[in-house]
């Protein structure tokens, strides 16, 4: 980190909790919260906009956000994305019941709060999807704008987890998943060979730094958690939204059914957008062009 970033930093008054430092030509921050330590890819630090944060999805970690820190940085924003619970090896904790949603949500708010920051945008892609629009219903006043991409309003997926055939077959794995430690032996296997499948839009630069995340202790029993903890009742009630959102969706969403997409829009209540692409579930892999543009555009 050059030195005048750094006396930038300093005067920016962040809290003595957070630790900033390069890695591999890659900007990072250790933030310390209440109980946790959390591991964060951050940029653009010194820029004047607002700040941007990113909440990866499973199974990945904040390294799917690398392309778009660069984007959201060089518009002149600062960007925080963190290894969220379970995948940051100082958030950690081993009890199902520690990865509630609501609990991932004020992980989030509280890294903010260890920034000093009150408001800022939001971005989510799968599992960050949900924890982002239980964010926004529950702190609205913290949130300027959302951008959910491939997971819609979370009332309108779990109604379609219930009620239709086509969302039903596309969520038979949650139920996998939740099965105790058979998911952990299918993902290890032959040297993670199951999880490689998913990757395979993701660069090998990607796949490595997974890797070196889900070969830590406990982290993927931990990221599995997030599925046990909180399908437990097949139920979500976050109401009307009214942030300014755009929703991404690939139409090839292995994993997602258009109709919750399409329902989702009875619950915003704010300017929004939802934007349909040629593409599956993995949308900055795979439409990052048309996906970092429309991010762009929704946040200024």
């Amino acid at each position: 980190m050059k030195f005048g970033l750094i006396i930038i930093l300093l005067s920016m008054n962040f809290a003595q909790n957070i630790n900033f430092y390069n890695k591999d030509n890659e900007s990072f921050a250790d933030v310390k919260t209440k109980e946790f330590t959390f591991t964060c890819r951050v940029g653009g630090m010194e820029n004047d906009k607002e700040t941007i944060f990113l909440l990866h999805g499973f199974p990945e970690t904040s390294r799917m956000w690398n392309a778009l820190i660069t984007v959201l940085e060089n518009e002149g924003y600062r960007i925080i994305a963190p290894d969220q619970r379970g995948y940051s090896i100082g958030a950690r904790p081993s009890k199902v019941s520690d990865y509630t949603i609501d609990k991932l949500s004020e992980d989030v708010i509280e890294i903010a709060n260890a920034f000093n920051i009150d408001k800022f945008h939001l971005v989510g892609h799968d599992w960050g999807s949900a924890v982002g629009w239980y964010i926004v219903s529950n702190y609205s006043e913290r949130i300027i704008t959302w951008s959910a991409l491939s997971v819609p309003h979370l009332d309108a997926f779990v109604y379609s987890m219930r009620n239709d055939k086509t969302q039903k077959k596309k969520s038979e794995y949650i139920k996998f998943f939740n099965k105790p430690i058979i998911p952990e032996i299918y993902f290890k296997i032959f040297s993670y060979r199951n999880l490689r499948k998913i990757w395979k839009e993701s660069s090998e630069s990607e796949i490595i730094s997974y890797l070196e995340t889900f070969k830590q202790r406990r982290a993927l029993k931990s990221a599995l958690n997030w599925y046990r903890a909180n399908f437990k009742n097949d139920k979500s009630v976050i109401g009307d939204i009214f942030i300014p959102t755009l929703i991404i969706y690939g139409i090839h969403d292995m994993a997602i059914d258009v109709i919750s997409v399409n329902n989702s829009e009875k619950f915003l209540k704010e300017r929004y957008k939802i934007e349909k692409l040629d593409s599956g579930h993995w949308l900055i892999q795979e439409s990052f062009e048309k996906v970092s543009k429309s991010i762009l555009q929704h946040i200024n």
